[in-house]
């Protein structure tokens, strides 16, 4: 058995490694957002538009922030990021159970929790894996995305219960000791790239890479290893269409989860069972990501994102006319494929424009699709306030995942630059 594991190509650890800080940051922070959401506006005294807010304005922060942290990774590797992420979040979290006010409570989600968690948890894990493979970019990339619903499904239930227990306050700063405790080990482990251990993409040997690269230029195809600059990416029709894609689709896809457990009590069940459909979604997101992320290195993957885009429209369309607690298990099931986009395009970044500048470009990218990410959950928060319904808003958010369907089927890849251009 060890020797099989010494045989295994050292990209599959660095995947292990990048799953598990997917699991912590994402069943903690991402999933964690939505426990605390009622316990936090309740204690508070918070509309849900005034919570909302705070979560808009941390992704704001990180659309700022992203064009930045892209270049650095590039330059220097994920694990510097990696590990002042996990320390400023855990430190937040810890910050957090001592919020007695709205400004409070704004300074430390935008100043501590979140001021490096995009870059650390959610950009440098797809960066290790874009890094590590080229023929397995989407299952690699799909089984990081995968593991943040694996720690929804298991973080979920168990911040719930703390909730319940302890109250909000103990279960955060649970939250943060168990980010740092097992956070900075896991990020000791991380390596900057294969050519920094005399190594390949996908395990290759340099024999075969050539031969690939040869093959591919007798077939009139793509060369692998075409890498654009982010100048020349941002001249590509393509560049704009995920910008876009990805715009639609964070607008609808993050305001249903930060109000997934107001939006299940507003559908007529309790707290506790609400944080049990959501530990469904986040299990069912499992074997979707790897069905799809399997699927995708083989097909057409703007097509395969416009299909899903597809199945999460009738997943909203369950939720919005269902009238029985099986169209809410429904609508959990289903709209896991709008998560499941998220590896798929950034592996199709990674095929368009190569891995030189993938940071970079990625955090361009996250510059102006995150304003859909910052709007949605606010604008659904205006909304309950004003109407006490979550009624009138989910059938534009039908309308924007059918928008954004079209935008993913219409994508092209791009034709490469000349190597003199700039």
């Amino acid at each position: 058995m060890l020797i099989k594991f010494s045989r295994l190509f050292y990209g599959w650890r660095m995947i292990a490694v990048g799953s598990a800080l997917r699991i912590l940051g994402g069943g903690l922070y991402h999933y964690g957002f939505t426990v605390f959401f009622l316990p936090i506006s309740q204690d508070l005294g918070l509309t849900r538009a005034a919570l909302s807010l705070v979560f808009s304005l941390a992704r704001a922060q990180g659309a700022f922030e992203a064009p930045v942290t892209g270049y650095f990774m590039d330059r220097f590797g994920p694990r510097p990021l990696i590990i002042t992420a996990i320390i400023m979040t855990s430190i937040g979290h810890m910050l957090l159970s001592g919020v007695h006010s709205y400004f409070t409570l704004i300074l430390v989600y935008m100043g501590v929790v979140s001021l490096s968690f995009q870059a650390g948890f959610m950009d440098a894990p797809m960066l290790i894996a874009n890094t590590w493979f080229i023929r397995r970019r989407a299952l690699a990339m799909t089984l990081i995305s995968a593991s943040m619903g694996l720690g929804g499904t298991l973080f979920s239930p168990l911040l719930a219960s703390a909730v319940r227990t302890w109250g909000w306050r103990q279960a955060a700063l649970l939250a943060g000791i168990g980010l740092l405790i097992v956070g900075i080990p896991l990020a000791s482990l991380v390596r900057r790239s294969p050519e920094s251990m005399d190594l390949l993409p996908d395990g290759d040997s340099l024999r075969k890479r050539e031969g690939d690269a040869a093959g591919s230029r007798r077939k009139g195809g793509f060369s692998e290893e075409t890498d654009f600059t982010v100048r020349k990416a941002m001249r590509t029709s393509a560049y704009w269409m995920i910008v876009l894609a990805t715009m639609v689709r964070v607008a609808g896809f993050d305001t249903i989860m930060v109000h997934f457990i107001p939006i299940m009590v507003w559908k007529g069940v309790d707290e506790r069972q609400a944080a049990y459909l959501l530990a469904t979604y986040a299990f069912f997101s499992l074997p979707a990501h790897l069905l799809l992320g399997w699927l995708a290195d083989y097909v057409n993957k703007p097509r395969l994102m416009a299909l899903s885009m597809l199945v999460a429209t009738v997943a909203l369309l369950s939720l919005i006319f269902g009238q029985d607690k099986w169209a809410l298990w429904l609508f959990a099931v289903l709209f896991t494929t709008a998560e499941v986009i998220f590896p798929m395009t950034w592996a199709t970044v990674g095929d368009f424009f190569g891995r030189k500048s993938f940071g970079t470009i990625r955090g361009t990218m996250s510059f102006f699709y995150m304003w859909g990410s910052v709007s949605g959950p606010v604008v659904a928060g205006a909304v309950f306030d004003r109407t006490q319904s979550y009624g009138p808003m989910l059938p534009w958010l039908a309308v924007l995942f059918l928008v954004g369907a079209a935008l993913y089927g219409l994508m092209v890849r791009p034709t490469p630059p000349p190597p003199s251009t700039t």
